[in-house]
């Protein structure tokens, strides 16, 4: 590529129209000519200004339209189910896969120290990443001081709440002072970002134990990255999804007690279906994105990746709230009550897509009968149709413009990834997506905005299989959280999963629903055998 502006002609501009669905007169490609060329210096100077990857939009989205209500209830503390917690194992290694709420009670009874825990984690990360290929980079040094602190505060009175002392491990797009913070990709792997993310920050607040940066697929799309591709724990001859891939992988395989993901088009909900975890896609806005990487920022959201729904909540209540420095964010309560009865809310369920014939429906349909049994009165729903690249020219177009500088340099061509499906020759196609464009497809998204909102003002929350008609598409693009758990196995033996959507800002209600499922079923207890102890 060349900075040199070349010289135009109507030749030049008839070839660029074809290409955007266009075709100007000659009459009208003479009193273009002179401003276009005019426009090629106005673009150098724009490209002359430094732009860091951190660099927001001064446009924000906002999914919430005019009418669309928000939870009234102040927040309060996070409930878990009166359960009796039994003792801890002897073998502490045997906890790997306990819930947060139980790995809480042993640490805050000082049962179990924060410091044990920490190394039991970690030796289970440096044993299995070698199959795996989940970490990029253990955080030790930091994890054992905090460790320590942890195990003192909690002997001191000094206790922080139920993630206290609780090792987790942070998708390699979060910013950790001191770390590298690679966002999987071979022109960023010695990039070390001088802050902490917002949600890294929290999560320190809470008194939680960062242990680990685990792998993105490269730039936030797969599986692969720098250091190869990480595995499914259930069949590690198959890459584990993404692009939070290291994320699901080590939760799942008992590696970390919780994980923060991103998803920005199914980054979530992909790879928590492909490894069997429970994931929390909260509505846009809900959680600060400032230290991430910036992918899309009108579709970018961070959430929690757990074993269980329930240790999503716990999560979600320390990393959500309004912060300055992310202007989308939303200073929204969260009153999240496990007790809530299912036959107290109003479910939908997408019936053409659990009508349509496709692998693993027997598991999708066990589960409408399962919440039939519950005394779910299910309700037939469709919803709004998505124009078809729609989505896809929103995300390229923003992708494009966050790593503008990655295609200009030519050093796109050092992502593992390359070809047709891939980040660089996306980044290329979406040089040529017209400004105009971009604009109708976000004023298409409002009406869809607008839809759903309709749609969702009979409704408490829906079900859709997780790759279900538009339903992945479409909730990320108008903001829409959801919740995913696994619902059964393939003849393989890997995981499927299904989606719970909940209305705007209301993930409480979600996450009671999709909590209330897994009460009554045990796919979520299910652990791949070869990580267990």
């Amino acid at each position: 590529m060349t900075e040199e502006s070349p010289v135009l002609d109507a030749n030049t501009l008839a070839a660029a129209e074809r290409v955007v669905g266009l075709a100007f007169t000659d009459a009208e490609h003479e009193l273009m000519l002179e401003d276009m060329q005019k426009r090629l210096t106005d673009y150098a100077a724009l490209r002359a200004v430094p732009l860091e990857n951190s660099v927001p939009m001064a446009l924000v989205f906002n999914p919430r339209v005019a009418d669309t209500p928000t939870p009234t209830l102040a927040s309060s503390p996070v409930k878990t189910e009166d359960a009796v917690i039994p003792a801890p194992p002897a073998n502490l290694e045997a906890a790997a896969f306990a819930p947060l709420a139980h790995l809480a009670h042993w640490l805050r009874t000082r049962q179990v120290t924060s410091l044990a825990l920490t190394q039991m984690y970690l030796d289970r990360l440096k044993r299995y990443d070698e199959t795996l290929h989940c970490v990029v980079t253990l955080t030790e040094e930091r994890a054992l001081a905090q460790a320590r602190q942890a195990d003192a505060d909690i002997a001191a009175g000094r206790y922080r709440g139920p993630l206290h002392g609780i090792p987790w491990g942070a998708k390699d797009l979060l910013a950790v002072r001191g770390y590298r913070t690679t966002w999987g990709a071979p022109p960023y792997q010695d990039q070390v970002i001088d802050t902490d993310a917002a949600v890294v920050e929290r999560l320190d607040a809470a008194g939680a134990v960062l242990i680990a940066k685990l792998t993105v697929g490269s730039l936030a799309w797969g599986d692969i990255w720098f250091g190869g591709m990480t595995r499914n724990p259930w069949k590690t001859d198959e890459g584990s999804s993404g692009s939070s891939a290291g994320s699901a992988s080590a939760v799942v395989a008992g590696l970390v007690g919780f994980a923060i993901g991103t998803e920005t088009l199914g980054s979530i909900v992909s790879p928590s279906t492909r490894c069997g975890a429970s994931g929390l896609r909260p509505t846009f806005g809900r959680v600060s994105r400032y230290g991430a990487m910036a992918l899309c920022w009108s579709l970018d959201k961070i959430g929690p990746i757990c074993r269980r729904v329930e240790d999503c909540a716990l999560v979600f209540d320390a990393i959500h709230g309004a912060d300055p420095r992310d202007l989308s964010t939303a200073d929204v309560p969260f009153h999240w009550d496990p007790t809530v009865k299912l036959t107290h809310l109003r479910v939908g369920y997408v019936k053409a897509a659990f009508d349509e014939e496709r692998p693993n429906k027997a598991n999708d349909d066990a589960l409408l009968q399962t919440l039939r049994d519950l005394g779910v009165a299910l309700i037939p729903i469709t919803l709004p149709d998505v124009p078809q690249g729609v989505t896809r020219l929103i995300l390229d177009a923003e992708a494009a413009a966050a790593f503008d500088e990655l295609t200009r340099s030519n050093r796109d061509d050092l992502l593992v990834r390359q070809g047709k499906e891939a980040w660089p020759n996306t980044f290329r196609k979406a040089r040529l997506v017209p400004a105009v464009e971009y604009i109708q497809a976000n004023r298409v998204r409002f009406l869809l905005m607008q839809q759903m909102a309709r749609l969702m003002e009979g409704l408490d929350l829906y079900l859709c299989p997780s790759y279900g008609g538009n339903n992945l598409q479409l909730t990320n693009l108008t903001g829409y959280p959801a919740v995913v758990v696994p619902n059964g196995y393939t003849d393989q033996g890997t995981p499927t999963s299904i989606t719970f959507t909940g209305r705007l800002d209301d993930e409480a209600t979600v996450l009671a629903a999709a909590h209330a499922y897994q009460q009554a079923t045990d796919w979520h207890t299910r652990h791949p055998v070869a990580f267990e102890v």
